[in-house]
């Protein structure tokens, strides 16, 4: 599983370095998906609710540094996590100082 953090999700862009952005966006999840290794993914909305404690108490948030903010995720399939490491060098919000965390996803 890749888990997106900051980047285009946080980064006051341009519209046309935007649009730019999400072109690659479409092009990289292509990509996977023209390898037949795109299992799904989602972007997420910045808002939502937190849930803690033995009592459940809800809060609003997350209110996460915005750098630190999960912005979406993709699942895939990869042989290991070295190889699915390789893979998410392509994230396009690398080189606008987005962060792209790799986890594996246990079988049960």
């Amino acid at each position: 599983m890749f888990i997106f953090r900051g980047g285009s999700s946080n980064n006051k862009l341009s519209p046309d370095a935007m649009q730019n952005n999400m072109q690659q966006w479409f092009e990289w999840i292509n990509e996977l998906k023209g390898k037949n290794i795109y299992v799904g993914g989602e972007p997420l909305t910045p808002s939502g609710k937190v849930v803690k404690g033995e009592k459940g108490v809800i809060t609003d948030g997350p209110y996460a540094e915005s750098k630190e903010l999960v912005g979406g995720f993709v699942i895939i399939k990869a042989d290991n996590i070295e190889d699915a490491s390789e893979l998410a060098k392509g994230c396009p919000d690398l080189p606008i100082g987005g962060s792209v965390e790799v986890r594996e996803v246990m079988k049960f």
